[in-house]
């Protein structure tokens, strides 16, 4: 069977976030614009000049997670396995009952940093009690490839299984990694990436980027495209999907929310947020001619939205190199600012929220701006009714990655 007669279709969404721990929950607070930035309070981070950041509350990993995994592993993958388990539900596979071939579906996911939380954990007891209270986990639980492992093992699944270990922009390159698997011959692919980033340890370490808001109003930490941006705040939490050959959904009964009809990757640098104009434009537009799609049918951009005036400009005069006179018009939204940007998560997240948003013909706020200093379209305070067919999802990573998706409404077809 050719690709093209295996279109990769989203049947599944889960969500961990800040501002949700279901898709459902998720969306509404997207949709209503609701800020979820806030002083950090884990323990050891209180003394660190990285004040304000979006944490994932009322999470009880015990009630969702087998302890025989719990102990294995660190937050990131706790978040992971629980968003992993919502998008299977709600894709109607659930548990392998023996109607599902377990070598047709596999598991991707990205990672930024692993499990920092777990390793610093296991790193004091060696220091401070001796290698003997040292627990045999500490070899994989931090491992950026811990979660794919753990939801494979968890599930069962035996199919292509792997991770993508990349900056922020790794999100998407881990979908478009699963559409490939799918228009290839395998079944469904469970994917994406959540990130715990909020331990001491990991803190420390993101402190070198001088990308990082260390403004302490969380109303005013995190302001893309205005002339007062300063910077991203971090966030844990991500969201996972799943991707399965269109026909085969159909075939069993499940929904298709959306397909995944086009993506492109560059690499221009770390910190090189002028130069990443160009790599942007050009991952925009492999991502557009992978879809078949015009720039004029883009119905809704999801910004990458660093928070770095001349990030934000270069992301804006990439929209404008590929669209054209329509970058003024399409509408353009970034909820991150609201939760804060969960590294690989974070385009996961958006991806979620375009598929939820072409579902309900709303194009959600950005929160937290209200004025911006770049020539774009962007959807403030409250949601924008619009018919939305095709939505573009932006991100840029901080070492240098560059990387579009285009996303096609359940339905809608190529020109």
């Amino acid at each position: 069977m050719s690709t093209q007669s295996r279109p990769a279709a989203v049947t599944g969404i889960g969500v961990i976030a800040p501002n949700g721990l279901h898709a459902d929950t998720y969306w509404k607070s997207v949709r209503e614009g609701l800020g979820f930035l806030g002083r950090i309070t884990r323990e050891g981070c209180e003394h660190l000049p990285l004040k304000v950041a979006g944490q994932v509350e009322g999470f009880d990993a015990s009630a969702l997670i087998e302890e025989r995994f719990l102990v294995q592993t660190d937050r990131f993958t706790h978040y992971a396995m629980a968003a992993a388990r919502l998008a299977l539900d709600d894709a109607g596979l659930g548990r392998l009952d023996g109607s599902e071939d377990p070598f047709a579906i596999g598991v991707v996911t990205a990672a930024g940093s692993g499990g920092g939380e777990f390793g610093q954990r296991e790193l004091q007891k060696l220091w401070g009690q001796g290698s003997k209270f040292v627990g045999p986990y500490q070899s994989i639980a931090w491992f950026y490839a811990a979660s794919t492992g753990q939801i494979s093992i968890r599930h069962g699944f035996k199919g292509p299984c792997g991770v993508v270990a990349s900056d922020e922009a790794g999100g998407l390159d881990s979908l478009a990694h699963a559409a490939r698997a799918v228009r290839r011959g395998t079944g469904a692919v469970v994917v994406g990436a959540a990130e715990a980033p909020l331990a001491p340890y990991s803190m420390v370490c993101q402190l070198g980027y001088r990308e990082l808001s260390t403004v302490e109003d969380p109303d005013r930490a995190y302001r893309p495209f205005t002339a007062g941006a300063c910077g991203f705040v971090p966030a844990e939490g991500g969201a996972m999907l799943v991707v399965e050959d269109a026909s085969r959904a159909r075939e069993r009964g499940a929904a298709v929310r959306a397909h995944i009809a086009g993506h492109g990757a560059t690499f221009t640098g770390a910190s090189r947020w002028e130069e990443s104009r160009e790599g942007l434009a050009r991952a925009i537009r492999v991502a557009l001619d992978e879809a078949d799609c015009a720039p004029e049918e883009v119905d809704v951009v999801f910004a990458d939205a660093l928070g770095v005036p001349e990030a934000d400009r270069a992301e804006a005069l990439a929209l404008a190199d590929v669209l054209g006179a329509h970058a003024t018009r399409v509408p353009v939204t970034a909820p991150k600012t609201g939760i804060g940007r969960a590294y690989c998560g974070a385009p996961v997240l958006d991806t979620a929220a375009a598929v939820l948003a072409m579902e309900h013909g709303l194009v959600p706020p950005t929160p937290n701006v209200f004025d911006i200093a770049c020539d774009l379209d962007l959807v403030m305070s409250r949601a924008r009714p619009a018919e939305l067919r095709t939505a573009l999802v932006l991100s840029r990573g901080l070492m240098g990655s560059n990387a579009a998706l285009v996303l096609r409404r359940a339905g809608e077809s190529a020109r």
